[in-house]
C-alpha cells in the first residue's frame, strides 16, 4: 500500500508539474519577501547593468527559463532590476517578462522574479490566450487534487523550504461550490517557526481547474530574528484578554445591495484586535495604521439652528451668493461656468437639485488657482466648496490649534442643525509638528456623524484649512436623508455583542513583524516613506529601518460564505449585502444523505435556492415556480444574486404577486429582463407547481435556443407521448443534451417536477452550458 501511494504521488508530480527540472538554489536560501521596492545605483558604463550582483540579467533569464520551463517561442521582452527591503538588509531582484507572439499578436506571457543574489525563483505568473480553451463543468481538478499538484510543484521548485512550511487549510477555500469551470485553486503553505505559523511568510501555488500551475509566489525573509518566548498566555487566557479589551461600537450601516427604501440598520461592529502573546498588551491596528481617534464630545451641545426646508429653488445668481457668503474666495476669482442638475437618490427616493459653480482665480492676468462649489438648490445649503491655489513653496504659519478652531466653526456655520451630532476626528499632531512645516500646506480635518451615540458609517464631513492664510480651502458634507429615531432603541448591550462577535472570530497565535522607519530622528509610517521615496523627497540611505518580530495573538474572521453584521436590537446575524437574517452555522439537510441527487441538492441548498426547514430539504416535494426561477438565475449568474433587476429604480414590481419585498423579487425581475419568462397577464404565481414541459422551456430559453426550438420540424421527435407535448422542440433539446431524461420512452410533459429532479436538471444544465460554449472565429 505504501508503494502504491508513493507511485500515485510520483505520477501526479510527473503529469501535472510538466517535468520541471531541479531548482538551482544557493547553499543558503535567500529570504524572498518583498517589503518595498526602491531604485538602485546603476553602472552607467555597463549599459544599465546594476553594480555588484551575483546573478546577471542573462543568468537570471536562463534560470527563469529553466525553473519555470518557459518554452523557446517565448522571448524576453523586458528586464528590470530593483531591491526588496528585508528585515536585516536588502535583496536584489530581476523582474523578467517573456512573451509569445504569433503574426504580431500577443498570444501569451510569463512574468518571473529571480533573486539577483542567489538565483532563487521568487515568483512567476502566466497567461495564455487560447481561444479554443474552455474549462469543463464539473471541474476536472477539484481542490483536493489541486493540493496534491501544488505540493508536488513546491517540492520540485523549492525543496529547501518544504520542511519549513505547513499547509494552510483556510486560505483560498471557495466556500460555495463553483457554478462555472473557470476556477483557480489558491494553495498556501505558511512558514513555521518554533512550531508556530508565521502567516506573513509563505509559499503560494495557484492551480487552474485543468490541473495547470499558473502562478507561484515565494514570500520569505530569512533575515528575520524571531524571539524565543519562555512564557506566554494560553489560548484561554488570550481569549479572556480579548473579551476584556473588546469595545463593540454601535453603528448605522446600509446593506450595500439592498433595494430602494431600505432603512439603515443599527449594528454592533467589532474590529479585529491583536495582543502581545507575552502579556496581553493591546497592539495598534497593525494592518490598518493609526486608527481614528474621535473626540468624545460633539461640535455643539445642542442644535444651533433648524434643519433647512425645501424652497422654491435658487436661481443661478442666488446660488453664487450662497457660496460667497459662506466662504471667502481669493481676490481675482471669476465665475467661469455654472450648471444645474436634478437627480433622484435611488436608496431614499428623495429628489435633489444642485447648482455647480466654477471659478478661475487670476492675479496680474495670470491664472493662480481655481475653485468650484455645489449648492443644494432646494435648501440653499452649500454641499461642497473647493479652492485650489498654486503653491508658492512657503511654509505653514497657521498653528494646528488655529486651523482646528476654524474647521469647527465652519461646521457650526454650515451645518448648524446637526452640529450636536458631529464629532471631530482628532488630527495626528505628529503629522503637523513644527519641524514638518515645510512638508504640508494645509490642515485636514474629518467629522463623524453620530445619532444617539451610534456612528453613521455612510456620512462624513471634511474641512481643510490653508496653512499659510488660515482660510477654508475645502469643505465637503456627505449627509444622507434618512430619518432616525428620536431616542436610542433598546439594544442587546456590549457584553452580549462581544460574546457574539467572539464566536465569529477565531484567535490565532502567530508572529508579527513590527516595522519602523526613522527619518530625521522621528518615526514615519511606511506609507509616507514609500510616497516620499517615489517622489524623490528622500533617499533610501537617509532613512533608518528597524524591524522587530513579536509573538502575538490575533483575531481572524471565520470562514463563511457571506459578509455579515450583528443586529444591535435583536442580536441576530444579518447579511451585509441584502440585510436578510442569516446565521454563522449553515443549516445542514438531514434528509438527503444517500439520496440519488444528494450532490445536486447540496449545491442548491448552498446557494439558498432551496430552503432547509427543521433540518430537512424535502427532496421529493414539488418544486415551486419561485424556486425554479431562483435556481435558473443563480445558475446563469455563476451563483451571484442580481444586484438590481428591471423595475428597481421605480420600485415597481412587474408582477402583481411578486412584491419588491419578496425574496423572489430580484430573481423574477432578472428572469423577465433576460427574456426567460413573459409578463403574460401580470401574475407570476411563485408558489405554483412546475411541470416538466415548463422546466424544459425555461432551460432552453436560458441556453438561448428557444427560437430555434420553435421550429420543431427540425427535430426528430420519437417520444411515445409526443402528441401530448406542446413544446416539442424544447423537449427534444433538453433530452438530446441529457439535461432531462425520458421515462420508458415518454417525456411526461404534465408530470410535476420534484426538488431533486429540478436540482439534477440544473446541474446538467451547467454541464451542457460549458460544453456548448463556442470559441470565437479568428483570422
Amino acid at each position: 500500500m505504501k508503494n502504491k501511494k508513493r507511485w500515485v504521488a510520483m505520477a501526479v508530480a510527473v503529469m501535472m508539474v510538466s517535468s520541471l527540472p531541479a531548482a538551482a538554489f544557493a547553499d543558503t536560501p535567500a529570504g524572498p519577501a518583498a517589503v518595498s521596492g526602491e531604485a538602485v545605483n546603476v553602472d552607467k558604463e555597463n549599459a544599465g547593468e546594476p553594480v555588484n550582483v551575483a546573478v546577471s540579467k542573462e543568468k537570471a533569464a536562463s534560470l527563469a527559463r529553466e525553473l519555470v520551463s518557459i518554452p523557446k517561442e517565448y522571448t524576453l521582452q523586458s528586464a528590470s532590476y530593483s531591491t526588496d527591503l528585508l528585515a536585516g538588509g536588502k535583496r536584489g531582484v530581476w523582474s523578467l517578462d517573456f512573451v509569445k507572439k504569433v503574426n504580431g499578436k500577443h498570444k501569451g506571457s510569463i512574468y518571473a522574479r529571480i533573486s539577483a543574489d542567489s538565483g532563487q525563483l521568487l515568483e512567476f505568473n502566466s497567461y495564455v490566450d487560447d481561444a479554443n480553451s474552455k474549462p469543463s463543468y464539473p471541474l476536472k481538478v477539484e481542490r483536493a487534487q489541486a493540493l496534491e499538484i501544488a505540493k508536488a510543484y513546491m517540492n520540485t521548485i523549492a525543496p529547501a523550504y518544504k520542511d519549513q512550511v505547513q499547509y494552510n487549510p483556510d486560505y483560498g477555500v471557495q466556500l460555495l461550490p463553483p457554478l462555472t469551470g473557470e476556477v483557480r485553486h489558491s494553495i498556501r503553505y505558511d512558514r513555521i517557526v518554533n512550531g508556530i505559523s508565521y502567516v506573513d511568510n509563505y509559499i503560494e501555488v495557484e492551480v487552474d481547474s485543468e490541473g495547470h500551475v499558473v502562478r507561484y509566489s515565494l514570500v520569505w525573509d530569512s533575515t528575520i530574528e524571531f524571539p524565543k518566548v519562555d512564557k506566554m498566555l494560553s489560548l484561554q487566557e488570550a481569549n479572556a484578554k480579548l473579551t476584556e479589551l473588546a469595545k463593540p461600537v454601535l453603528t448605522y450601516i446600509l446593506p450595500y445591495g439592498a433595494q430602494k427604501n431600505t432603512k439603515p440598520a443599527l449594528s454592533y461592529e467589532l474590529d479585529t484586535m491583536t495582543i502581545q502573546a507575552t502579556d496581553g498588551k493591546l497592539l495598534p491596528n497593525i494592518y490598518g495604521g493609526r486608527g481614528e481617534l474621535v473626540s468624545p464630545l460633539p461640535v455643539a451641545e445642542k442644535p444651533l439652528g433648524e434643519a433647512p426646508k425645501k424652497g422654491a429653488g435658487l436661481t443661478e445668481k442666488e446660488a453664487i451668493a450662497k457660496v460667497t457668503a459662506a466662504f471667502k474666495l481669493p481676490a481675482g476669482a471669476k465665475v467661469t461656468s455654472t450648471s444645474y442638475n436634478e437627480y433622484t437618490n435611488e436608496r431614499t427616493g428623495v429628489n435633489n437639485a444642485n447648482w455647480n459653480i466654477s471659478w478661475t482665480i487670476a492675479s496680474n492676468n495670470e491664472e493662480i488657482g481655481s475653485a468650484y462649489a455645489t449648492v443644494n438648490s432646494d435648501t440653499g445649503v452649500v454641499v461642497s466648496f473647493n479652492c485650489y491655489l498654486y503653491g508658492d513653496g512657503s511654509k505653514a504659519t497657521v498653528t494646528l490649534e488655529q486651523a482646528k478652531a476654524t474647521a469647527i466653526e465652519t461646521v457650526k456655520k454650515q451645518l448648524p442643525w446637526i452640529a450636536n451630532e458631529l464629532y471631530l476626528i482628532e488630527p495626528n499632531k505628529d503629522q503637523y509638528s513644527s519641524d514638518k512645516a515645510g512638508t504640508f500646506d494645509a490642515y485636514y480635518f474629518g467629522f463623524v456623524h453620530k445619532v444617539n451615540g451610534a456612528t453613521v458609517s455612510y456620512d462624513r464631513v471634511s474641512v481643510s484649512v490653508d496653512g499659510k492664510t488660515g482660510e477654508v480651502r475645502n469643505f465637503e458634507s456627505s449627509l444622507s436623508d434618512y430619518a432616525y429615531p428620536n431616542k436610542a432603541p433598546n439594544v442587546i448591550g456590549d457584553k452580549q455583542a462581544t460574546e457574539k462577535w467572539l464566536t465569529y472570530y477565531r484567535t490565532q497565535l502567530t508572529y508579527y513583524l513590527a516595522q519602523q522607519y526613522i527619518w530625521r530622528g522621528q518615526p514615519i509610517p511606511i506609507e509616507k516613506y514609500q510616497l516620499m521615496l517615489a517622489s524623490g523627497d528622500v533617499q533610501a540611505n537617509e532613512v533608518e529601518y528597524k524591524t522587530e518580530a513579536q509573538l502575538v495573538y490575533q483575531m481572524v474572521p471565520r470562514l463563511i460564505d457571506e459578509s455579515v453584521f450583528l443586529d444591535a436590537e435583536t442580536g441576530s446575524w444579518r447579511n451585509r449585502e441584502t440585510g436578510d437574517v442569516t446565521q454563522l452555522e449553515k443549516p445542514q439537510a438531514t434528509d438527503i444523505n444517500g439520496h440519488w441527487a444528494q450532490r445536486q441538492l447540496e449545491l442548491m441548498v448552498a446557494y439558498k435556492a432551496l430552503d432547509v426547514k427543521d433540518g430537512k430539504v424535502r427532496p421529493n416535494a414539488i418544486v415551486t415556480r419561485g424556486e425554479l426561477i431562483k435556481m435558473l438565475v443563480l445558475a446563469m449568474n455563476s451563483g451571484h444574486k442580481p444586484m438590481f433587476a428591471a423595475g428597481d429604480t421605480a420600485a415597481r414590481a412587474s408582477f402583481n404577486d411578486v412584491a419588491t419585498s419578496s425574496s423572489y423579487y430580484v430573481y423574477v425581475e432578472s428572469a423577465l429582463q433576460q427574456n426567460l419568462i413573459d409578463i403574460g397577464d401580470g401574475t407570476f404565481n411563485p408558489e405554483g407547481k412546475v411541470d416538466r414541459e415548463e422546466m424544459a422551456e425555461l432551460i432552453v430559453r436560458a441556453l438561448g435556443y428557444n427560437t430555434l426550438a420553435n421550429y420543431d420540424q427540425l427535430f426528430r421527435i420519437e417520444f411515445k407521448d409526443a402528441a401530448k407535448v406542446e413544446k416539442k422542440g424544447q423537449a427534444a433539446i433538453v433530452v438530446g443534451l441529457g439535461i432531462m431524461t425520458l421515462s420508458n420512452g415518454s417525456f411526461l410533459p404534465e408530470k410535476q417536477v420534484s426538488r431533486a429532479e429540478a436540482s439534477a436538471a440544473f446541474f446538467r444544465f451547467l454541464q451542457s452550458r460549458a460544453d456548448l460554449q463556442e470559441a470565437p472565429l479568428r483570422n
